[in-house]
């Protein structure tokens, strides 16, 4: 099996709710020559890739296949479900780039079955990132930063891979705010934002709990899962949730997962990740 490709990613690593510390490596970024790649189909990773590369000052590269996934949602499941099932990835479109010049890699790719992309796989296949570090970032439906960033790790052993974003696909809106935020806690950009407290401890979930859970998720085209338990954590502009879940997995499996969901000041409750 190629390296920059993992088999039916979507059975994922169940991860806590405690948020993710800064690297003391990422300090140096903001020194070194940055480089935010990315693979978009809708161009909803497209926007958090040109947002990035806003407020570094980075440079850009866009990766496409020399086949394009065009066509319908249920055209490129289809495509990208034969091409899984007999290990083919798609072959690029020629590029441009000396990676020697770059210390820090931004890796973008919109979520399929719960890892990147199949043309960043393509990428991760055909070059060797070693020594450098990788800051991935990804849009989804509803979760598959972590399992992505596993399946990164495993593609590029040697290279140094660091804390990553990840934005529902139905809050794009906020990514710029929520980019902003990440570069600042993680040191690629000057600034100040506010510390964000843990979770507390989970509790058995009460009425209006899964009231709140259900107003989150039940627009949501699959079934999320059923709440157990809960933490809350309270910041100047929200209150955020940190459900544990009931669900299944891609294989119809039940698992638990974890279910992320936060009420803004003056709006209603949205679900901003499942991690299963």
């Amino acid at each position: 099996m190629k390296k920059g490709f993992t088999l039916f990613a979507a059975i994922l690593t169940l991860f806590g709710c405690n948020t993710q510390k800064k690297s003391d490596s990422n300090a140096d970024a903001k020194k070194s020559k940055c480089l935010v790649v990315y693979y978009s189909q809708t161009g909803a990773t497209q926007s958090v890739a040109q947002e990035i590369s806003k407020l570094l000052g980075a440079d850009t590269l866009r990766i496409d296949a020399e086949q394009p996934y065009t066509g319908t949602y249920e055209a490129t499941i289809e495509r990208g479900k034969k091409e899984m099932v007999n290990n083919e990835l798609p072959k690029l479109k020629p590029f441009d780039v000396n990676w020697a010049e770059y210390d820090t890699i931004f890796i973008g790719y919109p979520i399929w079955f719960g890892t990147y992309a199949l043309p960043m796989a393509s990428l991760l296949d055909e070059v060797d990132f070693a020594g450098k570090k990788l800051v991935p970032f990804c849009t989804y439906g509803s979760g598959g930063l972590h399992s992505s960033v596993k399946d990164l790790k495993q593609a590029q052993p040697k290279a140094e891979i660091l804390n990553g974003y990840g934005v529902r696909n139905a809050r794009l809106a906020k990514a710029p705010a929520e980019v902003k935020r990440f570069l600042i806690e993680n040191g690629y950009l000057e600034g100040k934002v506010e510390a964000l407290p843990e979770y507390s401890a989970q509790q058995p979930v009460t009425e209006e709990e899964v009231a709140l859970f259900n107003a989150a998720c039940g627009d949501y085209k699959y079934p999320l899962g059923t709440p157990i338990t809960v933490g809350k954590r309270t910041t100047s502009s929200s209150t955020d949730y940190c459900f544990i879940a009931q669900s299944t997995d891609a294989q119809g499996n039940n698992v638990e997962a974890t279910i992320y969901v936060t009420v803004e000041n003056g709006e209603k409750p949205e679900f901003t990740e499942v991690v299963r």
